[in-house]
């Protein structure tokens, strides 16, 4: 395992493939499928309801005094990703069906990870606090521009985002984010203190989600409805994507002039896109039957930005 860990495969990634082939081979079914809709709800609640506990608005002040760095970072996720999207799909939609292209296109318009960009930015020796300001930053938003975008995106697809969707998110999100900023002076040092907790909800609530996602999507047929084949043509795609996105932002930094500790934070902040965001976002955006479908090259583009952003933080690493 610590072999693994070294190319960014630790034991969580392992539990996340483990669950795709539990909801592809054990899929939740009827009244069990009901409750476990039921349960993932309130978790995804409950974990946001603990970001917004945990986050520290004097932090989020503090660098967005980094005005160049958070702009760009910001308009690399919800302006250049969204963009690269539809040139994907434009270019090679036409070997992936109409959930696929859905689902490609979400992934382009999700905010930036927040604990691994951090952790990446630290490791290769990059601005932390600008990188906390614009993770945090991009997730805030995110939770209401990412379904304004479906709404504008995805419509130009012919999918439509419903108001019932919308609600959904103000709901499951947006609310218990509200009630954890309120409740912060009087938890805020609890979660601080119990790190372990926040981590098992946080890791706890997308395991539930992806069994939740591809048990739906077994029982209604997603594996049959995506040959071998189209599966591969996927992966190639997003790892096309992925690439796209990482090599415009290591070409971005220097030409911008920014100095190697914000390149980095550019460099992680403005690649990669959240799972953890993602797929409770998902959840209240569409259909149970086709979210399988629609989250997978989210989970395929998780997975590669891990490898990927392993290597390259240890590459930048400042030699000790």
């Amino acid at each position: 395992m610590r072999a693994l860990k070294r190319f960014g495969i630790d034991t969580y990634m392992i539990l996340l493939l483990a669950t795709v082939v539990a909801g592809a081979v054990l899929p939740a079914q009827g009244e069990a499928a009901s409750l476990l809709r039921q349960v993932t709800f309130w978790a995804v609640a409950l974990l946001f309801l603990i970001y917004g506990a945990k986050l520290d608005p004097a932090s989020v002040r503090a660098g967005f005094l980094n005005w160049k760095l958070q702009s760009l970072t910001f308009g690399a996720t919800f302006v250049l990703f969204p963009l690269l999207g539809l040139c994907v799909v434009t270019l090679f939609g036409r070997w992936l069906g109409p959930d696929m292209i859905t689902g490609v296109l979400f992934l382009s318009i999700l905010p930036s990870t927040v604990q691994s960009s951090i952790a990446f930015t630290s490791m290769a020796g990059g601005n932390v606090p600008a990188a906390i300001c614009s993770a945090s930053v991009s997730n805030i938003i995110g939770v209401a521009l990412t379904p304004l975008l479906a709404s504008i995106v995805l419509h130009q697809n012919g999918t439509g985002i419903s108001l019932g969707s919308i609600g959904k998110i103000g709901q499951q999100i947006i609310l218990p984010f509200i009630i954890g900023q309120v409740l912060r002076p009087y938890i805020g040092a609890f979660i601080a203190r119990h790190k372990r907790l926040t981590m098992v909800v946080d890791r706890g609530s997308i395991l539930l989600i992806v069994y939740a996602a591809f048990s739906a999507g077994t029982v209604a047929g997603l594996w049959t409805q995506v040959p071998p084949q189209q599966l591969v043509v996927l992966i190639l795609i997003v790892e096309v994507f992925l690439g796209l996105a990482f090599g415009v932002m290591l070409l971005a930094g220097p030409l911008l002039g920014l100095v190697q500790a914000d390149r980095i934070v550019l460099l992680f902040c403005g690649s990669t896109k959240s799972l953890a965001s993602g797929l409770p976002i998902a959840t209240a955006l569409f259909a149970p039957d086709i979210l399988g479908a629609i989250v997978l090259p989210t989970m395929i583009f998780h997975l590669s930005q891990l490898l990927l952003s392993s290597a390259l933080a240890q590459r930048l690493a400042p030699e000790a």
